[in-house]
């Protein structure tokens, strides 16, 4: 696959074409070694025109999410944005294949429409509820929409990968559930912007879940524990109620950021993260001390990156500068 190939495909991503789209994102999930410069040059152009509003969507399994994500994709679509979906399914552990039921329900309860392009990934036995190549699949829709959301597989407080993925991040909990005392653990609280109490349309259950989280978080607050200004919403994606509520949360969260300074900090930080994550998978603890270790490494990957480099390319680049120095001299 020649570099003007690629060129071409990366202008026809940024234009919206959605046989292109599929194409990259096909590409990007591919594992064969002789499509990494290819997948490397991709990267590179469509990150350069990333212009979406990335947003994350967790919580654990049976909290309502896809259901969810796909009323706030018909939000933002009926806002006359475009919506890109990457939703992650758990992997069989025999096939590594997944039924990939997010995309059924997403693609389901939302009628066809143009400005929505879905994205199923299998998880692959990864852990933090994304899949290897969700940081691919991103990156493209993310040049190519106005709004990606990102929905994780679902594994709990482990679930915290997709906060270095994405601007903004929902955690979903389900009424009744004990979920709301989870944000007392430092793990799972540290990453929401906003949390949505699913399901609202149980009635009274919701709203007794609403309260025990806004109180959750005031005891969190007393110790010490502050992640900033974290909306509480309420929303059922099966009625829709509440759904323009959390919509215009997130807008407003989004306005915060902006104005702060914090949303491009965020996505500095975020993009050095993913390119240390993806470094560190590659070279792994030997080819990491022989950069000089963590600190060292994650200065060489900002600079890289200041530079112009996506953060696969400055991985990528540091790795070879690692697996070189590991190399026997002759």
């Amino acid at each position: 696959m020649d570099s003007a190939f690629v060129a071409g495909l990366a202008a026809r991503v940024i234009a919206r074409d959605r046989p292109s789209i599929a194409a990259a994102l096909n590409l990007v999930e591919d594992r064969r070694p002789s499509q990494r410069a290819a997948q490397r040059e991709l990267l590179r152009l469509v990150d350069r025109a990333r212009s979406a509003r990335r947003i994350g969507i967790t919580g654990p399994p049976g909290a309502g999410k896809s259901t969810l994500c796909a009323a706030l994709a018909r939000a933002f679509i009926g806002r006359g944005q475009s919506v890109g979906v990457v939703a992650v399914d758990p992997s069989s552990p025999k096939s590594g294949g997944a039924l990939l039921g997010d995309r059924v329900r997403i693609v389901r309860e939302g009628a066809p429409d143009p400005r929505l392009f879905v994205r199923s990934l299998a998880a692959g036995g990864d852990l933090g509820g994304l899949s290897r190549a969700a940081p691919g699949c991103i990156a493209v829709l993310a040049a190519s929409a106005d709004v990606v959301l990102v929905e994780t597989v679902g594994v709990g407080q482990s679930e915290v990968e997709v906060a270095r993925e994405v601007d903004l991040t929902v955690v979903v909990v389900q009424p009744s559930s004990g979920d709301a005392l989870q944000f007392l653990k430092a793990g799972l609280f540290e990453i929401p912007d906003v949390v949505v109490i699913g399901k609202s349309d149980l009635g009274d259950v919701a709203q007794r879940a609403e309260a025990e989280l806004r109180h959750a978080l005031g005891v969190a607050a007393q110790v010490g524990v502050d992640n900033g200004e974290v909306a509480v919403a309420c929303a059922s994606g099966l009625t829709g109620a509440g759904i323009d509520g959390l919509a215009d949360a997130i807008e407003a969260r989004f306005v915060a950021l902006d104005e702060s300074g914090a949303l491009g900090l965020r996505r500095r930080e975020g993009d050095v993260a993913r390119a240390f994550f993806a470094l560190v998978r590659r070279v792994g603890e030997v080819g990491l001390d022989a950069l000089g270790g963590e600190d060292a490494a994650r200065a060489r990957i900002a600079t890289a990156i200041e530079a112009g480099g996506s953060p696969l390319d400055a991985a990528l680049t540091i790795a070879d500068a690692s697996i070189a120095l590991l190399r026997p001299s002759r």
